[in-house]
């Protein structure tokens, strides 16, 4: 099965116990997100506050490729690879794609019957990089941040731009940060060129 053809009904079959995908993560922030695991592992992952010691986030935070659940059990010291057992995730997967400027997707994938093979390691690897390079700009800028990116590319001063739209310089402000994190750009101007090139002003 191709990349285009692993849809997520195709997750179903090979992750059904459950999974995640945090897609073009800068910081701690998602540009899109689908969560299929269990509400009861999720409930117990939040009051076991388990997202500072999660081995596979961590994991994820320096590789691109897969790796089993299983190899993650040596460097896991609040027990969650055993633990998510108990929630039919004995056997789980890692995918991780992560460009050098830091912007980062990553997936966990589980199922109760088997392991996964290093076949289907790679095709989940690859599925996380396609996913990650498919989520465009346009999911991600409010109207509101094309707006003042608009602005800004017509060369207007953030002080006029509030002005304009009846509101405080510090709300633009956020709405320029906020569109500069999700386009990965350094500046208010380069992200009005971003957006710009990605025909979204």
């Amino acid at each position: 099965m191709s990349v285009s053809e692993l849809s997520f009904s195709a997750l179903q079959v090979l992750a059904p116990a459950g999974y995640y995908l945090g897609l073009r993560i800068l910081f701690a922030f998602p540009a899109a997100e689908v969560n299929e695991l269990p509400a009861s592992w999720l409930e117990l992952y939040a009051r076991e506050r388990f997202f500072l010691a999660d081995p596979a986030l961590r994991w994820s935070l320096d590789h691109s490729g897969a790796i089993r659940w299983s190899d993650l059990s040596r460097n896991d010291p609040a027990g969650m690879t055993r633990l998510s057992a108990d929630y039919g995730m004995r056997h789980g997967a890692v995918a991780a794609f992560r460009e050098p400027s830091g912007l980062r997707s990553y997936g966990l994938f589980y199922r109760d019957d088997r392991d996964y093979s290093a076949a289907e390691l790679e095709q989940l690897a690859r599925f996380i990089a396609h996913r990650h390079r498919g989520v465009t700009s346009k999911l991600q800028l409010t109207r509101a941040e094309i707006a003042v990116l608009k602005a800004i590319k017509q060369g207007t001063r953030i002080k006029q731009i509030a002005h304009d739209f009846g509101v405080s310089e510090g709300a633009i402000k956020q709405r320029l940060r906020n569109a500069r994190l999700k386009l990965d750009a350094a500046t208010g101007a380069q992200a009005a060129v971003k957006a710009s090139e990605a025909g979204l002003i």
